[in-house]
């Protein structure tokens, strides 16, 4: 039970963290810092579906971060790898 309990915990952090990144890429393309190309409308599930494809690494294809951005995204790609 405790094992269960211990993985549960740490799917809740990971999207924790997951929604943080996508918060982070909504104020980058707010802000100017880039903008997400593709598949993308702005809502909030389009930059969780970005947030989620980068932090686990299964790739960008239908949203492409362009400019700075690019940067966040592979930070983002980068910490879900090592978690």
């Amino acid at each position: 039970m405790r094992l269960l309990y211990e993985v549960v915990i740490s799917l809740i952090a990971h999207a924790i963290e997951i929604a943080i990144f996508a918060a982070a890429y909504g104020i980058s393309t707010v802000s100017g810092f880039g903008y997400l190309e593709g598949s993308f409308s702005g809502s909030i599930a389009d930059y969780l579906h970005f947030s989620f494809a980068a932090f686990t690494t299964v790739g960008f294809g239908d949203v492409v971060p362009l400019g700075p951005l690019r940067l966040l995204a592979g930070m983002g790609a980068l910490t879900g790898f090592v978690l």
